[in-house]
């Protein structure tokens, strides 16, 4: 099974796909994300945009996760945005024609929420600004110059299943999903504490200064 975690930025995509697998034995999280910043090193900075309106990395993705899922045994995790129809049913669409059990989950929030959690899953808001001078990284700028048009798109049908997050905790919004996604994850026995030291290392793992 692909399980496809969709949502914007601050929505507890990569949180709740780390949560999924820690719970779920055999699981793997693979991000796309990956492909993409190896073809901007790859291309000249002018030809640098969007890596996802390149047919390179839509259609990498979609063949290497058709690999993935004939010879893995176990359940892969993805934490992607993509908000573009045309390149969700390229993907997704062709994954599913391959003949993939493919489950997709929208992860929504009011903007506030999502604005308001990166500050909250590092130490402090500092962890997630360029040091000392309060700008924010340049990825995190254009997340968040998209994040209405992201909300609103993923709002869509299409998109289908959303989740609302907004007063949900990591470990309940992975239980959401596996219920839907007929997928039985091991209990919750972590404390508090511990899952928040848990998942602010998730998240430090995963600034990117590209």
């Amino acid at each position: 099974m692909l399980v496809w975690i969709n949502g914007p930025f601050g929505g507890g995509r990569t949180q709740s796909a780390y949560e999924i697998r820690r719970r779920l034995p055999g699981s793997v999280v693979r991000d796309p994300e990956h492909v993409g910043f190896g073809l901007h090193r790859v291309l000249p900075p002018a030809l640098s945009a969007d890596f996802q309106d390149l047919p390179a990395w839509r259609r990498s993705i979609q063949e290497m996760l058709d690999l993935a899922l004939t010879e893995y045994e176990g359940t892969v995790i993805v934490p992607m945005t993509v908000i573009e129809p045309v390149h969700f049913r390229e993907i997704l669409g062709r994954l599913r024609e391959r003949g993939h059990d493919v489950r997709h989950f929208a992860l929504l929030a009011d903007r506030e929420t999502v604005l308001r959690r990166p500050g909250e899953r590092g130490f402090g808001r500092g962890v997630r600004f360029i040091a000392g001078k309060g700008a924010p990284l340049r990825r995190e700028r254009f997340a968040v110059s998209k994040l209405d048009h992201c909300l609103e798109r993923l709002r869509g049908q299409e998109f289908a299943e959303q989740v609302w997050t907004d007063r949900l905790t990591v470990p309940q919004v992975a239980d959401r999903l596996a219920a839907s996604a007929g997928l039985t994850l091991t209990p919750d026995t972590d404390h508090a504490l511990r899952g928040r030291l848990r998942r602010t290392v998730i998240g430090v793992r995963h600034i990117r200064f590209d």
